[in-house]
């Protein structure tokens, strides 16, 4: 599956769960899908380089919620 396809079917499933679709969840989503990271502040410290009004709150929050979602693992912040 490619990274579009990976970032098309999360955005669904965030959809079917009722979540809103932002630009910043939208450039989290294709930062955390194309590279592996072991924290949020090395996804911030990314997308903060894209958009400058992005705070770290809002990875945080993104995390903790495709986490919940099982979207992504804790241990390693890969799309399973």
């Amino acid at each position: 599956m490619s990274q579009e396809e990976r970032l098309n079917e999360v955005i669904r499933q965030l959809r079917a769960d009722k979540r809103r679709i932002t630009n910043q969840r939208k450039l989290l989503l294709s930062i955390i899908l194309r590279h592996e990271y072991s924290s949020c502040k090395e996804i911030y410290y990314e997308a903060k380089k894209q958009d400058s009004t992005l705070g770290i709150a809002t990875v945080y929050r993104t995390v903790q919620l495709l986490e919940d979602m099982e979207l992504i693992r804790k241990e390693m912040r890969v799309q399973i």
